[in-house]
């Protein structure tokens, strides 16, 4: 119950949020939704002015569908036939009163008698709204269908027998011309257009949806007809409880719950409970505001790979690092800070940026206390049930220690990323979950394996445990195989594959010439012949034999070297004084393999390490004498 505790605390430090519209990728809006409402799409929107008289009516465009409404328990959890309205915005088939004049399916004859006695009872209560009484004379008259079929731009279209279309067809496009709108927004027939109300009020104008009034009226009125009162394991009081939890929880498709219990005649009980409410009890409103401080945050911050929810966030400050990226994305200049529009510790923020960039900065002891920053992974197996897979909650300062201890233990050197100028950054830390998938299985990766591998690492980052085995050797076997990729890709391969490698072994990414290690003296002897070998191509463009042989090395290192130096011989004579130079770095590394460890026992995955740091440190010799002969010759002259 804890991580329904948590969000619930989230939704009471972010209360100012409530009803606030927001937006993210492609516009898509979202709000943190006040409890007792969901969303849904709508696709009329009708006006009604403040004497309850019709005005106008509009097919909606997409983008602009989502619509925050009242809801009951009984309605956000209906399903099917079930005759369970919404308060206030429904289908035509709840809100026409003239749905029996103009409908086809009897089945929905009585839906709007049960819609018009719930929407009256909110009407005349001590918590009314004016506009929710406008809306109530309105529709009491019963001729919404009449009002949207009226010339000269009807919304609804009627066939010839004087009932709702049900599918637009070819002879209605000859006899009535071109499809309408609706058509397009509607999947069903036009019964099932959801309609959405607001008030039309001269030199005023509010969406009624948007009304943060019309949302307290509901909610006073709503809790005055909740009355069963439990045990809430959450809050630890006796509240009003509810066995009907929210839906929608990753997007507005989606039916699988996080809690239900309507399995009464099934296994849920048996042998162990006679009531759901034995099992467990929550507090409606508990309910309501943790569900819906889920909702917000995945909308906000979440990760979703496959329909898997990858959360982190802070019970006061929701926005925190994202553990499954790499320092470039973590840390980003102060012009690519984003917008905090959540209640935030912007000198934390900043303070985090220096901690992970390697400054000498010390993080301030208030700005971690009392908050907590939560680690939450959901998944379906299902349609209707979603479980929560991984599960942490950590003090913000130890999640800072923890995510820093990451980067600084699976540390490499990359330059696989851009900045906004479309220059190639270099960086040091740990690489982003995601390119983890590419280096260990290849660019092909689908969705299915990234969420699979996110998931797996999650130990690694938070809790400090190696990174899994199979992963390190997957990503170590395609470093050792340049020949079957690109330059680019295997470069990231090699600098991911030494992060996996690194973050056991702890070497140092500068090169190491102190050290005896068999395998990682070997993987130098392999760059070093590969420098060797690039620097005396005279115009060739093709892989040294050293890259070309690096597999069959990394299985068969003493055997293969032997072929690889005897291919050398001819480039170390073009390259004349210069050849003998690098004959005597082989030399000096050679010497330094015991005669018994020069075999052919496979090499671990540190004789990378030492590959990649021999032959950065090569690059970085070759281009300061570059720099030192530009120099001199410019002190000449």
């Amino acid at each position: 119950m804890s991580w329904l505790l948590n969000l619930y605390e989230t939704y009471e430090a972010n209360q100012d949020r409530v009803g606030i519209v927001e937006k993210k990728r492609k516009d898509q809006e979202f709000t943190l939704l006040p409890i007792a409402h969901t969303t849904q799409n709508a696709h009329i929107e009708v006006r009604v002015t403040e004497e309850g008289d019709f005005h106008s009516a509009i097919v909606l465009e997409k983008g602009r569908l989502e619509t925050l409404i009242p809801a009951t328990e009984d309605s956000a959890s209906r399903a099917g036939s079930v005759n369970s309205p919404y308060p206030l915005h429904d289908k035509l088939s709840y809100v026409a009163g003239d749905y029996a004049t103009y409908g086809r399916n009897p089945k929905k004859l009585d839906h709007h008698a049960k819609y018009i006695e719930a929407l009256k009872a909110w009407a005349d209560s001590p918590h009314n709204h004016p506009k929710v009484q406008s809306i109530y004379r309105y529709l009491s008259r019963g001729t919404l269908i009449r009002d949207l079929t009226a010339e000269p731009r009807p919304i609804l279209h009627l066939d010839n027998d004087g009932k709702l279309i049900e599918k637009w067809e070819k002879a209605h496009e000859e006899s009535k011309g071109a499809k309408p709108e609706l058509f397009s927004i509607v999947t069903g027939p036009q019964e099932d257009a959801f309609i959405r109300f607001t008030v039309y009020s001269p030199g005023v104008y509010t969406d009624v949806w948007r009304d943060t009034e019309v949302y307290d009226s509901f909610i006073r009125y709503y809790g005055t007809t909740l009355c069963e009162e439990d045990l809430c394991y959450v809050s630890g009081e006796r509240v009003p409880t509810t066995e009907r939890h929210a839906r929608r929880i990753r997007h507005a498709g989606d039916n699988a719950k996080l809690i239900s219990s309507n399995d009464s005649s099934g296994f849920t009980y048996r042998g162990r409970f006679l009531t759901a409410g034995e099992a467990a009890s929550m507090g409606y409103e508990v309910s309501q505001k943790a569900h819906n401080a889920l909702k917000w945050l995945i909308n906000r911050q979440g990760k979703v790979i496959d329909q898997r929810v990858f959360l982190v966030w802070g019970n006061k400050e929701t926005a925190q690092q994202d553990l499954m990226e790499d320092i470039f994305g973590l840390a980003p200049s102060e012009a690519n800070q984003p917008e905090r529009i959540s209640w935030t510790f912007p000198e934390f923020a900043k303070a985090f940026g220096l901690a992970l960039g390697g400054y000498k900065h010390r993080l301030d002891e208030s700005q971690l206390k009392d908050d907590k920053v939560n680690i939450l992974v959901l998944d379906s197996a299902t349609t209707g049930r979603l479980a929560v897979l991984y599960y942490r909650s950590l003090f913000k300062d130890t999640y800072v220690e923890r995510l820093a201890e990451w980067h600084a233990s699976c540390v490499w050197r990359h330059r696989y990323r851009k900045d906004e100028d479309g220059e190639w950054v270099e960086f040091y830390g740990a690489p982003a979950t995601r390119d983890i998938a590419f280096a260990a299985y290849g660019p092909r990766a689908d969705d299915k394996l990234v969420k699979g591998l996110t998931e797996r690492m999650l130990p690694s980052i938070i809790d400090g445990r190696p990174v899994p085995l199979d992963i390190v050797k997957s990503a170590m076997a395609r470093a050792s195989n340049p020949v079957g990729m690109e330059g680019w890709e295997w470069e990231k391969t090699l600098s991911i594959a030494c992060a996996l490698i690194n973050q056991k072994e702890r070497k140092p990414v500068a090169l190491d010439t102190e050290t005896n290690d068999r395998d990682y003296l070997f993987g130098r002897l392999l760059a070093v012949a590969d420098v060797l070998e690039t620097r005396g191509m005279t115009g060739e463009k093709r892989s040294s034999n050293a890259i070309r042989y690096m597999n069959e090395f990394s299985r068969h290192p003493a055997r293969t070297w032997l072929t690889i130096q005897r291919a050398l011989q001819p480039y170390q004579a073009r390259l004349g004084p210069e050849g003998i130079y690098w004959n005597k770095i082989i030399d000096e590394i050679g010497s330094r393999i015991p005669i018994d460890k020069f075999n052919n026992h496979p090499l671990t995955g540190v004789y990378l390490l030492g590959f990649y740091s021999q032959r950065h440190e090569l690059y970085q010799k070759k281009a300061q004498e570059s720099i030192d002969a530009e120099d001199t010759e410019a002190s000449q002259s």
